[in-house]
């Protein structure tokens, strides 16, 4: 593809759209994984959270044709992110959290840059596909992601610390990312993709019973947690 012809600004700005779309979902992983962190930690898990996840994305997106022939990937990344976003909602709070919502900044940056590893499939592969093999277009597309990123993860981390069910509905959006990532896998498209009746009803499941499972496991296991608590100072 020609530098800078109209194909080229074309694709640059599929890219732009896709990096807004789907970056969206990884600044609510990283905002809430750093909402328990001391405030003088924050802006700097936030930042090298991001730049952790840049680099895996990139490795990613380098290997996109190989990963492309890897069947089940997308279903298991979907499976993987559905633990995610329980994790996120799942109010812990006992030893190191490990999971999103961690309260040390090491915590913190494995659950960036392993939830990043498992959504960015999405990402490395809307990018590479616009890019239509061009890698300068990959490595701008990259580029740009890191801003929306980062000013993303602070928006909505301000806005958590004023309206904490924003943690619920960024579970919430999470898991409508992998129920779609689930459906899809290549290798389920008998299930998903058709215009049959049972495939409309087939996705509309999936994704019901992916945002619903995970906020509805959440709040029996935050509940769960707070009983125990509870009866332990009571002792």
């Amino acid at each position: 593809m020609e530098l800078f012809s109209v194909p080229w600004w074309s694709a640059l700005l599929a890219i732009i759209l896709i990096d807004l779309v789907l970056a969206g979902d990884n600044a609510i992983v990283i905002a809430l994984a750093a909402r328990n962190l001391p405030p003088e930690h924050q802006n700097k898990a936030i930042m090298w959270g991001t730049v952790g996840a840049i680099v895996v994305r990139s490795a990613m997106t380098v290997g996109v044709v190989w990963l492309l022939k890897i069947p089940g990937l997308m279903l298991v990344g979907g499976l993987g992110l559905l633990w995610i976003a329980y994790k996120l909602i799942a109010d812990t709070s006992e030893g190191e959290h490990e999971g999103p919502g961690a309260t040390t900044f090491w915590g913190a940056m494995k659950t960036i840059i392993v939830a990043d590893a498992l959504m960015g499939v999405d990402n490395v592969l809307g990018v590479a596909g616009a890019a239509n093999g061009d890698f300068t277009l990959v490595v701008i597309g990259l580029l740009i992601s890191i801003p929306i990123v980062v000013l993303g993860s602070k928006l909505v981390l301000r806005l958590v610390e004023k309206w904490p069910v924003i943690i619920q509905l960024g579970a919430a959006v999470l898991a409508f990312t992998a129920a779609q990532m689930v459906i899809n896998e290549k290798l389920l498209d008998p299930i998903f993709d058709g215009g049959e009746t049972a495939n409309y009803v087939a996705r509309a499941a999936t994704y019901i019973v992916a945002v619903v499972g995970v906020l509805g496991l959440g709040w029996w296991t935050t509940k769960r947690q707070e009983k125990e608590t509870t009866d332990t100072q009571s002792v």
